[in-house]
C-alpha cells in the first residue's frame, strides 16, 4: 500500500516525536541512576569510615563520577545527608513504639523494647556507632531526628513508673555495646538489662 505525502510526514513526524520522548526519558533514568548512585556511595562511606571522614571527593571516588557531578546532584553536605538519611532509614527503620505500647506499662512493655531495640542496634552496629560518633560534625537536623526518636522511646518507656533514668540508661546505644563487648547477644541483653532494671526500681 502506498502512502500519501500527508501521511508520510504525519509519520515522521510520529516517529520523531517517539525517538525525542525515547531519549528525555532515557536522561531521566540516567540523572536517577547515577544520583543513586552517589547517595549509595555515601551510605556505604558512612557504614564504613564515618560521616566526619565522608568527603564529595570521596563519594565521587566510590560512586565512579566526577566531583562536578556529585555537586550537580547535591549542593552541599546537608543536602547530601538528607538523601543518605531518608535512604538508610528507609531500609533500616527504627522499631516502632506503637508495636510496644501493646504491651502493659512497666517492665513487660520494656522488655519487649529492648528485645526489638538491642537487636536493631546488633543488625545495624557499625552505621550507628559512626553516626553516634560524628553527631556534631553532621548537619543539625540528623542529630535532631535521632534525639527525637529517642525521646519518643523514653517517653512510652517510663509511662506508669518511677523508671526514666534507667530507661534513658537502658535504651542508649552505649548500653548496647558495653554489655556487646561482654560477651552478649541482643536477646541475652535485652532480658539482663530488663531485669536489672526492674531490680533497681524495686518492681
Amino acid at each position: 500500500m502506498r502512502l500519501s505525502i500527508g501521511t508520510t510526514v504525519l509519520y515522521s513526524e510520529v516517529m520523531a516525536t517517539s525517538a525525542r520522548t525515547y531519549r528525555m526519558r532515557k536522561r531521566q533514568d540516567d540523572i536517577a541512576e547515577t544520583r543513586q548512585k552517589i547517595v549509595d556511595a555515601a551510605v556505604a562511606l558512612h557504614g564504613s569510615v564515618g560521616p566526619a571522614h565522608t568527603t564529595f571527593s570521596a563519594v565521587a571516588e566510590r560512586a565512579g563520577v566526577q566531583r562536578s557531578t556529585v555537586y550537580r546532584h547535591f549542593a552541599d553536605e546537608e543536602a547530601l545527608f538528607g538523601a543518605c538519611t531518608s535512604h538508610w532509614l528507609a531500609g533500616n527503620p527504627w522499631p516502632r513504639v506503637e508495636d510496644w505500647m501493646q504491651h502493659p506499662a512497666g517492665v513487660e512493655r520494656l522488655g519487649a523494647a529492648l528485645d526489638d531495640l538491642y537487636s536493631y542496634y546488633e543488625r545495624n552496629e557499625r552505621m550507628l556507632f559512626n553516626s553516634f560518633r560524628d553527631i556534631a560534625v553532621m548537619p543539625a537536623f540528623v542529630g535532631e531526628l535521632m534525639r527525637a526518636q529517642l525521646a519518643a522511646y523514653h517517653e512510652a518507656l517510663s509511662e506508669g513508673w518511677d523508671a526514666r533514668a534507667l530507661v534513658v540508661f537502658a535504651t542508649d546505644f552505649r548500653t548496647w555495646v558495653a554489655m556487646r563487648d561482654a560477651g552478649m547477644d541482643a536477646a541475652t541483653a535485652a532480658r539482663a538489662m530488663t531485669r536489672m532494671v526492674a531490680a533497681a526500681s524495686g518492681v
